[in-house]
């Protein structure tokens, strides 16, 4: 049995808003991966709530890691960011 706050049927809130969070991407390594990422998640954040990006190669270089760290503003700006990125067949696994 999943704990509940007991008002609404939701799970209490783990996260305090606003607050700082890595998103990362994992995908096949190409030339416009990073980019892909940086557009899906820009468009759910404003360009001063992006505070930091890094991307990492799988040692085979096959896979691309991208992580972006943002400044999110609520649950409901990561879920639609974590929506995106889940719908895309680029995107092999979002954390």
């Amino acid at each position: 049995m999943a704990a509940t706050n007991g008002h609404d049927g939701q799970a209490p809130e783990v996260l305090a808003f606003p607050c700082t969070i890595d998103i990362k991407a994992i995908g096949r390594r190409s030339v416009r991966f990073e980019a892909l990422v940086h557009a899906m998640v820009s468009r759910h954040i404003a360009p001063e709530d992006l505070l930091a990006h890094s991307s990492r190669e799988s040692r085979g270089g096959a896979y691309l890691a991208v992580t972006l760290t943002i400044r999110a503003s609520g649950r409901a700006q990561l879920d639609a960011i974590y929506e995106a990125l889940s719908a895309s067949p680029e995107v092999l696994m979002a954390l």
